[in-house]
């Protein structure tokens, strides 16, 4: 399921930094990126704080290079009584924006907490 279409969550540009030994941008700092757009999608659904419990059926497809722009989409896929599942997808602006090249996606759980960062229920929308 391609969920491009909508708007980004997060767009960024990788650093000469994040380069690993094979000249290509660290899993890492990608996993990184899709995490903080998952987590402003879930606060945003949960209306408050929420954490990440669980990444499931991550796959890197292509890797990013350090010229690429990368745009974070996420919905949310899944809902439960105090977590949701949200998809995210990253999909890589390359050659000054000619190309477009899905890079990687996964299944993010969120977990809403309370003022004790414990779980709580989440309010959603009839």
């Amino acid at each position: 399921m391609m969920i491009s279409g909508n708007e980004p969550i997060l767009r960024v540009a990788p650093r000469p930094g994040d380069i690993n030994s094979n000249g290509h941008i660290f899993g890492g700092w990608v996993l990184s990126q899709m995490d903080i757009a998952g987590g402003i999608l879930a606060g945003r659904t949960a209306n408050g704080p929420t954490a990440t419990v669980a990444i499931e059926a991550m796959k890197f497809i292509a890797p990013v290079l350090l010229q690429d722009i990368i745009s974070v989409y996420a919905h949310v896929e899944r809902r439960g009584r105090t977590s949701m599942g949200i998809r995210i997808e990253v999909i890589a602006d390359r050659a000054r924006g000619a190309e477009q090249v899905k890079v990687t996606e996964g299944l993010f759980t969120f977990v809403a907490l309370d003022a004790d960062q414990r779980p709580r229920p989440i309010a959603w929308p009839d």
